[in-house]
């Protein structure tokens, strides 16, 4: 049985999960034929605690904001039930990972981690494979697969999921991978190979965007392995 797909995001108070930090919303989509759907799970929440200048810069969510959101233990339960069994693709994951163990933890002993029930992936080594000594932050690929059409004034837990959705599938080699295989199988059976007829119209390649940071970040690279190969 395939294992469902649920692109995940979380927003938080910092940057650093071992001083205290917590989530402050958490948003995740699930994928079905390599296409986004309406299901998904979404919540904002309450983190007793203060947020950074910095983080309430970025997500633009303040304690005022978040004063009569539930906690975390108090979704903690539906979360699981939404994610169990599936592939979790992150941006980064090891961070969202982090806070999200370390709020199960909190809510109670008795829950597992998100790897323990989970599968994961993470878009972030994905990209750094696929594009190495590029930028790889989720906007440098949006940019690049040119994934537009989201209101970015802000971030948001389950905006970036969907957003990320899209790169996702674009990193994974587009909407329709392969579909022609299986559609054209049945009225070709009898039929040599060489009679099979594509129309290759149906399966665009993606445009891919080259900034002017990356170009800047690619030279440095060139320079940088010839600097290298000269000095060895």
């Amino acid at each position: 049985m395939t294992k469902k797909l649920i692109v995940l995001d979380t927003e938080t108070t910092g940057l650093e999960v071992e001083q205290g930090h917590r989530i402050v919303e958490v948003g995740a989509v699930a994928l079905a034929d390599r296409k986004r759907t309406d299901l998904h799970f979404h919540s904002y929440l309450n983190p007793q605690r203060s947020i950074d200048e910095e983080a309430e810069k970025v997500h633009g969510l303040s304690m005022e904001r978040l004063s009569s959101e539930p906690e975390f233990s108090e979704i903690a339960e539906s979360f699981l039930e939404f994610v169990e069994g599936s592939i979790l693709v992150i941006h980064n994951a090891s961070f969202d990972l982090g806070f999200l163990n370390a709020e199960l933890k909190r809510a109670s002993s008795k829950y597992p981690t998100l790897e323990e029930i989970c599968d994961v992936e993470d878009t972030l080594l994905m990209a750094r494979n696929k594009f190495p000594g590029q930028r790889n932050s989720l906007d440098a690929l949006a940019n690049r697969f040119e994934v537009t059409g989201y209101d970015r004034s802000f971030h948001g837990a389950l905006l970036d999921a969907n957003i990320l959705a899209d790169v996702y599938i674009h990193l994974t080699g587009g909407q329709s991978k392969f579909e022609f295989m299986t559609s054209n199988a049945s009225s070709n059976s009898n039929s040599q190979s060489g009679d099979l007829k594509i129309d290759f119209k149906k399966f665009p390649i993606p445009k891919i965007m080259v900034s002017q940071d990356d170009i800047l970040n690619h030279e440095q690279r060139i320079l940088e392995i010839n600097s290298k190969r000269e000095s060895s």
